[in-house]
């Protein structure tokens, strides 16, 4: 704690509140007893100025353009670990050993099948239902099937039930897709690793033998690793605020799903990919340039400027040297590509977007990356939501653990009419 507190006046009087620090970023304002000595709640639309918990996660600097998992920096992590290090890494605090990695691949692993009645659910959906709307049903019914890990105050509960989650994601999210194409289940290949095993149950078919790339799987689990966490977005706190009722994990989780289908959230490299097809090629950009910069024109240019990155997106750096190896391998020449690069470029250079930090964030090469490997653009959402899974469940069970969190209780500044006698019908 600082020595010296924070001091407010209000309605003549004085008041202190203690000044928390963290390991590392800005100091914070306790505030909890402010209503209970003032008389007063803070005001903070979308709780942009709020520390809402305590959390030894993920850490952001968006002005330096930092993103840290537990210390270790996106970058280092995307480029030498792989998917299952960084969940282990997320659930335990450290990375593993290489006996406790196989160990926990393993337990993954051996998690991967679902139900077959479970399975059955899939058949109640129409045939073109948004592969999101299929998850957050199939996810949210796993509470009806693994009863026997939703014993929320049970640490043995919590930690099979996290395990659970990250390895019967990716089964479901494929199950999703197709579904959506009238192609026959793929069940899991546990000889795989956890991103092959998805890939091959999204694009294998019985008939033949599916051909792994490396290239692509390598992509995809860095695509994986980039949207593991991201400390107190929208549909993280949307997990910890439906934790915080006490509800089971698979509904936690279920809702941090329908948060992120939100356009605003989880759809904006969906957002970016449609942009760079309507630009078309590197020659329009100029003007689609100049578009953005009209207030009067509805058109934004997607995939640039983050809520929290005032700065190059860490994410981004990785994804952009993705995008060349990708489209390397498979020997593909898509022009909305070069749009991208050219855009990227030109957008760094120009005074404009300087002068508003937009710059490129981890949406606007995810997309077409995902575009290249297959994905339809209905399933960017469903990819997002398996990555961040594991850092949904870690966010829940650090807030399970912690022996200070409360039920979410926001206030609201009431601006309605005041108290009014009721009128009978007859005499309005």
């Amino acid at each position: 704690m600082a020595e010296d507190p924070a001091k407010l006046t209000a309605h003549g009087k004085d008041f202190d509140f203690p000044v928390l620090k963290g390991s590392v970023g800005p100091d914070v304002i306790d505030i909890r007893k402010l209503y209970a000595q003032t008389d007063m709640f803070t005001f903070d639309p979308g709780f942009t100025s709020t520390a809402s918990c305590e959390s030894a996660l993920t850490y952001i600097d968006g002005d330096e353009g930092v993103l840290l998992h537990r210390g270790y920096p996106i970058g280092q992590l995307a480029e030498s670990s792989n998917f299952m290090e960084v969940s282990y890494l997320l659930l335990n605090g450290e990375l593993p050993s290489a006996k406790e990695l196989a160990a926990f691949s393993s337990t993954i692993s051996r998690h991967t099948m679902l139900h077959e009645q479970l399975m059955s659910f899939y058949k109640g959906f129409r045939r073109d239902a948004h592969p999101m709307a299929i998850m957050c049903g199939v996810v949210g019914a796993l509470s009806a099937f693994y009863h026997d890990s939703t014993d929320i105050s049970d640490p043995v509960h919590r930690r099979i039930s996290s395990h659970r989650l990250i390895a019967k994601m990716p089964t479901i999210a494929a199950a999703a897709y197709k579904y959506s194409v009238g192609q026959p289940f793929m069940y899991p290949d546990n000889r795989l690793s956890y991103t092959g095993n998805f890939l091959r149950m999204t694009f294998g078919v019985p008939a033949e033998e599916y051909d792994l790339h490396p290239a692509v799987e390598k992509a995809m689990d860095r695509i994986f690793i980039l949207h593991a966490d991201h400390e107190q977005n929208a549909s993280t706190s949307t997990v910890r605020l439906a934790g915080s009722s006490g509800a089971n994990p698979f509904a936690c989780i279920a809702a941090g799903i329908a948060c992120l289908w939100g356009p605003a959230h989880g759809g904006a490299n969906e957002a970016a990919l449609n942009m760079l097809r309507e630009i078309g090629t590197p020659d329009k950009i100029p003007h689609y340039i100049e578009r953005a910069k009209d207030k009067n024109d509805p058109f934004r240019l997607m995939g640039f400027g983050h809520r929290v990155y005032k700065n190059y997106d860490p994410r981004a750096t990785v994804m952009q040297k993705t995008v060349r190896e990708v489209f390397e391998a498979l020997n593909v020449s898509d022009p909305v590509f070069e749009t991208a690069l050219r855009l990227e470029e030109l957008a760094l250079n120009d005074d404009y977007f300087i002068e508003k930090k937009l710059f490129p964030n981890v949406d606007f090469y995810s997309g077409v990356i995902l575009s290249a490997i297959g994905f339809p653009t209905t399933m960017f959402t469903v990819l997002f939501a398996l990555a961040r899974t594991v850092g949904w469940v870690a966010q829940w069970n650090e807030m399970i653990s912690d022996p200070g969190q409360k039920i979410g209780r926001p206030r609201q500044l009431y601006t309605g009419p005041t108290q009014r006698d009721y009128v009978p019908v007859e005499t309005r």
